[in-house]
């Protein structure tokens, strides 16, 4: 273990160090309460890589779909299977006279997140038939085997991701002229028109009585993307709760010819991911004993680091006694190289586990401490940290403001039953998300213990740095 002591006369270059703890713009203490006290940087830390808890993935509001080749970790595919509604969810009937379809298209509207290469990649995605129904009161997990049809291509689309794109299509109105309209981005997959006509128009009128009997005949469409793509590909969330199958169709009613829309929108879905880590990280896996120089953090529920600080007893020991942390930050850099083409998640989190082992949020992610719920020490739900390049002094690093943890620790307070860093959604500004989520894209390979001094990631090894003030009797 290395410590650094710096005595009172070089606080503020201390200071400097922790990225201006004095006034941190609202993060961590308040502007008016300066920090003051003896500075260690605690550069032994254990980190092993784990992974990522297989869930459940049942309707999230974002679903991950893709195939990327990461080159430091290996490839992650993402598909996804859903059920499909009657218009309205409720008994169809339908349209009179003679029935043509004309086309049908799967429609998948972006969430807006993307991860990857959207440059160079070309993108594919092949649609089956379900064998099964997806059922709303069952939920699956990520390592759920899908049953459907493989033999029987429905639909295929080969695309660049431009998630963030509206785009305009023809407005089919009935009985009126069709008309140019905008639409938020998404993709479109053609589906086999015949398919909609033998289960949908051509189905027996009891079969659209109800949404449940539709649904028992149809099963459902399994979205799988192509591992063939082109070039490294990537991951992009849908909102499937906003998707469908538009149908476009012609009546002809003695004579009278009309064309029509009818969406058949997405219900029940969830996800199917695979993993294929690459060597370096299944040699990180396999090391349950010792640190490592290199940890791994992936999103699509990939890949979660164990983190622990054996040597919080010694910073007391060699402060003589006693002692109040007067701030504890742990920082995170990523390996020089990794961040180009692939930038680092945008967002990781940080938690713990109870005796039973489940997921607990630290004491600083709520703003309170088994210490003192009411002590200034512990921060708020948004100075917690967790972004990457939060703080403009230092825009290549991760900050986690932990005082009241390392605090706790300290005094035997808390036991640490387990304490991980994992990837989370950077969407939510309003808490700490900490159980695992399938939705968050992004990965991170970053410094762990790093003893050689000529490596380019020794001085981003992970670090805790502590300002503490020695307890006087």
């Amino acid at each position: 273990m290395k410590f650094f002591r710096i005595d009172l006369l070089t606080l503020l270059i201390s200071l400097f160090i922790l990225s201006g703890c004095k006034n941190q713009d609202g993060i961590g203490l308040a502007p008016e309460q300066p920090l003051s006290g003896s500075l260690y940087v605690d550069t032994n830390i254990i980190v092993n890589t784990e992974k990522e808890d297989d869930i459940y993935t049942t309707s999230y509001i974002k679903t991950p779909v893709g195939f990327l080749k990461d080159p430091e970790l290996g490839t992650t595919g993402s598909d996804a299977a859903f059920a499909l509604n009657l218009p309205g969810t409720v008994a169809y009937t339908i349209p009179t006279g003679t029935i043509t379809v004309d086309s049908a298209v799967l429609v998948l509207r972006y969430n807006g997140d993307f991860y990857g290469d959207s440059l160079t990649s070309r993108f594919k995605v092949n649609v089956y038939q379900l064998n099964e129904r997806p059922l709303v009161t069952n939920n699956y997990f990520s390592s759920y085997n899908w049953d459907y049809r493989k033999s029987i291509l429905l639909g295929s689309r080969t695309f660049s991701a431009r998630p963030r794109t509206p785009f305009k299509i023809m407005d089919v109105v009935k009985g009126g002229a069709d008309t140019l309209k905008r639409v938020p981005a998404h993709i479109r997959v053609p589906i086999d028109p015949d398919f909609i006509k033998n289960n949908f128009f051509g189905a027996d009128p009891s079969v659209l009585s109800s949404n449940t009997l539709f649904q028992n005949y149809i099963k459902g469409l399994y979205v799988a993307a192509d591992s063939l793509q082109a070039g490294n590909g990537g991951m992009y969330a849908l909102t499937l709760d906003s998707s469908s199958v538009a149908v476009y169709y012609r009546s002809n009613t003695g004579g009278l010819l009309d064309t029509g829309l009818v969406a058949l929108p997405v219900g029940h879905h969830a996800s199917r991911i695979t993993h294929n880590f690459s060597a370096p990280v299944k040699a990180a896996l396999a090391n349950k004993t010792t640190t490592s120089s290199t940890f791994y953090i992936q999103g699509v529920l990939g890949l979660r680091t164990r983190i622990q600080f054996p040597n919080l007893a010694e910073i007391k020991a060699k402060a003589g006694g006693d002692i109040v942390i007067n701030r504890a930050e742990l920082v995170i850099t990523p390996n020089a190289g990794t961040t180009i083409p692939f930038r680092p998640i945008q967002k990781i989190t940080m938690y713990g586990l109870d005796l039973a082992k489940q997921r607990i949020l630290l004491p600083d992610a709520t703003g309170a401490s088994s210490t003192s719920l009411a002590d200034p020490r512990f921060v708020s739900v948004t100075a917690f940290g967790g972004y990457y390049g939060a703080y403009a002094q230092s825009p290549n690093e991760y900050h986690f403001v932990i005082t009241g943890f390392i605090q706790d620790l300290m005094s035997g307070k808390l036991k640490d039953n387990g304490t991980y860093l994992g990837a989370v959604d950077a969407s939510n500004f309003t808490s700490v998300d900490y159980l695992a989520a399938p939705q968050a894209l992004g990965r991170l390979v970053a410094a762990g213990t790093v003893t050689d001094k000529t490596s380019p990631n020794f001085n981003g090894k992970i670090k805790l740095n502590v300002i503490y003030t020695k307890l006087t009797k």
